[in-house]
């Protein structure tokens, strides 16, 4: 029989078939969870304790004390320094002992890339678990820290009030107070001095107003009163204004230690990488005192 058409006969064995050569998303779509957990968990306990250390010498990120807004920009510059670092230490930490915990890979290929990605995991989730921790800090402070008595609700607390504390406290101040509740009317009064820093400034009849509130609660006469009130609606905007300044960068500060952090972790996993394969004598902190032979160019820890 003559075939028309070149091609296995029917006797021919069926040619196998080949996929051909694995992807790229292919060979690194498999993760090892439990070194990311680990390793997530070891950075977000590590930066716990450096931000502990730095709260406790005074380099705090941020204050909720009347004394924040007088910090110098050296400070703050320094505070935000000290972010970096721990973010640094934090994230190079985690990346490297998920990097060291992973599965020893038969083959080099894609190692790099496959530790990177981990490490990358590794900041992802320190940083998620670094926030909450936080923000359930903060929220278990700010319960302490409310008053026990009093009207609760916006008309009674403003959250920047803080900033202008003692502002308010000068403005209020007499020699011989009126027995009545200054709650509200202190809240009122650092709403009002809370717009000197805005786009439009304190407006004439808020000023008006905040001058007949004084001279109520204070006795004071007309003219004292408004000067006293122009006096403390400057330092406000003065105090608010630095504290924004500061708050700017902090923040700035705080994102690019996240970002050096990322790539903290992406490096030191690939470095941990090497030493798991055998490709990098480890450290003397790692074979905690066993003799370490090279042998064709690998590394045997006895």
């Amino acid at each position: 029989m003559t075939f028309l058409h070149p091609g296995p006969g029917p006797l021919d064995p069926p040619r196998a078939f080949d996929p051909g050569p694995a992807s790229l998303v292919d060979r690194i779509r498999y993760l090892e969870w439990s070194p990311v957990v680990a390793g997530a968990v070891a950075a977000a306990a590590l930066a716990l304790v450096l931000h502990a250390f730095a709260l406790a010498i005074g380099l705090s990120v941020s204050s909720t004390a009347p004394t924040w807004r007088d910090t110098s920009f050296a400070l703050v510059l320094l505070s935000g320094l000290y972010v970096v670092l721990a973010a640094l230490a934090s994230y190079g930490l985690g990346g490297y002992l998920a990097g060291l915990m992973r599965a020893r890979l038969t083959s080099r290929e894609d190692a790099e890339l496959r530790d990177g990605l981990h490490g990358l995991l590794v900041w992802a989730l320190a940083t998620l678990l670094t926030a909450a921790i936080g923000l359930a800090t903060a929220q278990s402070l700010t319960r302490v820290a409310a008053p026990s008595g009093g009207r609760a609700g916006s008309s009674t607390s403003v959250s920047d009030e803080s900033l202008i504390a003692y502002d308010l406290d000068r403005l209020f101040r007499a020699e011989r107070r009126p027995n009545t509740d200054l709650d509200y009317p202190r809240a009122e009064a650092a709403r009002i001095l809370l717009t000197t820093s805005s786009h439009r400034g304190m407006q004439p009849e808020d000023r008006a107003y905040l001058v007949r509130l004084t001279a109520a609660y204070t006795g004071l006469a007309q003219p004292d009163a408004e000067r006293r009130v122009d006096e403390i609606a400057a330092r406000a905007k003065e105090n608010i204004s630095r504290a924004r300044r500061s708050a700017v960068i902090l923040a700035f500060m705080i994102g690019a230690a996240a970002m050096l952090g990322a790539a903290a972790s992406w490096f030191a996993a690939c470095a941990s990488g090497r030493v798991r394969d055998g490709e990098v004598s480890p450290h003397a902190l790692l074979d905690w005192g066993r003799p370490v032979i090279r042998r064709r160019g690998l590394v045997v820890v006895r």
